[in-house]
């Protein structure tokens, strides 16, 4: 009966780059069923208990996290030997080895199992007898496993794998027994019809309302047969599912181009060839040097994305995009019955639940109907359609004009080359020599100050005070205004494609928490976690980036913000928890827009040698660049949540027609080029088969929608109006960001802008809309 918490929220990595497939990334599955993210964190009844006194006190101090084993059990686990069984300040995440994972996680169940004993046998319809000890409950497993997934996500091994395959089945065995507890459904009921319930907050009622939708959703009502059905399917989706995603990441890192010749990687930039060379020194070629290599391309995103965009040498571009398109689809590695397996699956769930197909299960939970969602891709395509095939008709009269032999041939591994070349062309932009400005601590410090002016916050550096998994992590604390703390939050920005998955994502640590207060007064504080997956340090150089990296930090710390800013002292609907899932992308891609805001980007964009400003014709053309290929990126966009959506409510799972044969079918009314026939994309698109989007990748447009929307109210009032910008984001901060999942996402929208969401601000922001400037 736990809420489906949204967890990791997490971006492509690829979103905006000219290509016909998604970045893989990772959707941490955790607990409860959570769908929500990737986006898809949390703790044993992690407590915050006391804060920590030292000899040097100092305001960044944490509070102390602690097992608390549970308010029932009268025999505490007690295992000196593993660290996910003690009292602990922040995870350690240093010292937990797979060796721990499979006596940490019984432990605790067992324990868990006696807790839901003991609250099923107590239970009484009132907040203090129902939820207060069903959150404690929840977070008790949530932050464990939500430590243990993390790990596999940067810094996996076969050991920690294999440990966490072989009791996932039991932990999943004990989210459906809690998921379909009757006793605590009952009780949830009984409160929705009490007297008290006209004098619950909103924020309880939504809890209330929520856990019963849950239950049904987990099957609380079926019959003891039907249940039974249903229990096998969930252990069985979500051992696809994880193994779907490890498939993905095995098949990346198993792809190794070595190249020798020079001639061979002609175009790309020196940041790449130190990049391919450091890779071929970390894979036994220790001679390997930038000028003279050998280099060695993977399938990993900035090796990937630069061979795509700038190598002159056509056949190793059509070489590199038919391995990424064709990854985890063939040997033992191939994921294509495992999605079949995954469709037939969620079909048949969604039957035994009484819906007609797994969209609207999915949707059950979401803001949006599948008609409604349907409704919006259909008016964006439209909208992106003819600026999409103008995109194309462009592309091939530039290379035509450059004397490309391909001009008349523009196929997939080559739109993504000929695009750069035209931006270079058209604006005088070349995305490689704008890295130098862009190192990561200016950026780092940019944002920071971005969100000082607009929210009032500080953020410090406190490296040392958590455990970190890996030397290059960060470690910070945000205060308030009076210099408090009140959240923490890591920030892992590397590529590390030896250990690390794709992609970039958020995800809770722990959440805030009324219930879990270290004191009894002040609520647990929130910690977040932040990672991407972006071009790391070469040589002596600072990691410089690319402007879409700069964009995808933003991004994700905009999903941070809301777990991190959250006012919502209900711990079941704090931060990102609880909010539907088409929504949970208003923050993040808000954020984005702070990219092209010229104080923000002027104050990032310094040259990391000569601390030079980029110059303010370079920001003009960038600005102007906003909107090239905009159709092109949209309609990519539309692709994956038409396909997404298509499987998920007219395809028939073993029929005729292939999932391949669907994604060609879709692809008719989504994409100019059609894809290649051998194309198996599908085999990596792990938002919907390994993460939180199944029948939800529509949700990055809805919630686009939303955010466009929301930054068009600071356009409104003056960007340059500073007065007005910081009253703006205040307001932004104590509704997007405070309320969290405790009032629906319409309201709050509502509460904030003063009316319903209108999707013209995106269609502006992108160059698909005409609009008059008023007067």
């Amino acid at each position: 009966m736990a809420s489906r918490i949204p967890l990791s929220r997490s971006i492509l990595l690829l979103q905006r780059t000219n290509n016909h497939f998604p970045h893989s990334h990772f959707t941490p599955k955790r607990f409860p069923k959570s769908y929500p993210c990737p986006l898809w964190s949390s703790s044993f009844s992690s407590c915050l208990q006391t804060l920590h006194q030292s000899s040097t006190t100092t305001a960044t101090t944490p509070p102390f996290i602690s097992t608390c084993y549970s308010s029932f059990s009268k025999d505490p686990i007690t295992d000196e030997a593993n660290p996910l069984l003690q009292d602990f300040e922040f995870p350690p995440f240093d010292v937990v080895e797979a060796s721990h994972v499979r006596p940490g996680i019984r432990a605790i169940l067992k324990n868990l199992e006696s807790d839901l004993e003991e609250l099923e046998r107590t239970v009484e319809p009132s907040w203090p007898k129902l939820v207060e000890p069903l959150e404690k409950l929840v977070d008790q497993l949530t932050i464990v496993w939500g430590m243990i997934n993390h790990l596999k996500a940067v810094k996996d091994s076969p050991e920690l794998r294999a440990a966490i395959e072989e009791v996932q089945p039991e932990k999943v065995k004990f989210q459906l027994r809690l998921g379909q507890s009757k006793p605590i459904y009952n009780a949830f009921k009984a409160i929705q019809d009490s007297p008290q319930w006209s004098s619950l907050s909103d924020a309880q009622k939504r809890i209330v309302e929520s856990q019963i939708k849950e239950a049904v959703l987990n099957g609380v009502a079926l019959d003891d047969d039907k249940r039974e059905q249903f229990n096998k399917i969930e252990q069985e989706l979500e051992r696809l599912s994880q193994k779907f995603g490890e498939n993905v990441l095995d098949a990346t890192k198993k792809f190794e181009k070595l190249i020798i010749d020079k001639k061979d990687i002609e175009g790309l930039p020196a940041t790449s060839l130190g990049l391919a060379a450091q890779t071929a020194v970390s894979k036994g070629h220790t001679d390997a040097t930038v000028e003279n290599g050998p280099w060695i391309i993977t399938l990993d995103a900035p090796s990937f994305m630069s061979v795509m965009q700038h190598a002159r040498n056509r056949g190793l571009r059509e070489e590199i995009y038919r391995a990424y398109v064709t990854r985890a689809s063939s040997g033992d590695l191939n994921n294509t019955a495992i999605i079949d397996e995954i469709l037939k699956l969620r079909l048949e769930k969604a039957k035994l639940l009484g819906y007609n197909n797994y969209a609207e299960v999915s949707m059950a939970t979401k803001m949006a109907t599948v008609e409604k969602a349907e409704e919006l891709l259909e008016k964006l395509r439209k909208a992106s359609w003819d600026a999409a095939v103008q995109d194309m008709e462009d592309l091939k009269i530039f290379s035509k004009n450059q004397g490309a032999m391909e001009a008349n041939d523009l196929t997939h591994w080559d739109t993504s080359f000929w695009s750069e070349r035209l931006r270079e062309s058209k604006y005088d932009i070349n995305e490689e020599e704008l890295r130098p400005f862009f190192s990561l601590p200016k950026v780092m410090d940019g944002l920071f100050n971005l969100a000082k002016t607009i929210f009032g916050i500080d953020i410090e550096l406190a490296d040392g005070l958590a455990p970190v998994w890996n030397n290059d992590v960060k470690f910070y604390c945000v205060k308030d205004s009076l210099g408090s703390p009140i959240a923490y939050f890591y920030f892992d920005p590397y590529s590390r494609p030896s250990e690390k998955r794709g992609g970039a994502w958020m995800d809770e640590v722990v959440s805030r928490s009324r219930v879990l207060s270290p004191n009894g007064t002040a609520p647990r504080l929130p910690i977040a976690h932040m990672v991407c997956n972006q071009t790391p340090p070469v040589g002596k150089k600072p990691s410089l980036m690319t402007f879409r990296e700069v964009e995808t930090v933003f991004h994700e710390f905009g999903h941070a913000l809301q777990h991190m800013l959250t006012k919502q002292d209900e711990g079941l609907v704090a931060g990102i928890r609880g909010i539907e899932w088409d929504a949970v992308e208003l923050p993040s891609q808000f954020m984005e827009n702070w990219c092209y805001h010229r104080e923000t980007l002027m104050g990032i964009a310094k040259h990391y040698e000569t601390g030079e400003t980029l110059p303010e014709e370079v920001y003009s053309k960038l600005l102007a660049a906003r909107t090239f290929r905009a159709g092109s990126f949209s309609l990519r966009q539309i692709k994956f949540a038409s396909l997404d959506l298509e499987l998920h409510t007219n395809y028939i799972p073993g029929a005729l027609e292939s999932i391949y044969d669907v994604d060609q079918r879709v692809s008719k009314r989504t994409q100019v080029i059609p894809p290649l026939t051998e194309d198996r994309f599908l085999c990596g698109f792990s938002h919907i088969f390994a993460g939180g989007y199944a029948a939800g990748y529509y949700s990055y447009k809805w919630a686009e929608v939303l955010s466009a929307d929301a930054f068009s109210a600071f356009e409104d009032v003056g960007l340059d109006n500073s007065k007005a910008v910081k009253e703006t984001g205040n307001k932004f901060r104590e509704t997007i960001l405070a309320l969290g999942g405790g009032k629906a996402p319409l309201e709050v929208f509502v509460e904030f802008r003063g009316r319903e969401p209108s999707p013209e601000a995106l269609l502006r922001h992108n160059g698909l809309l005409s609009v008059t400037t008023p007067a």
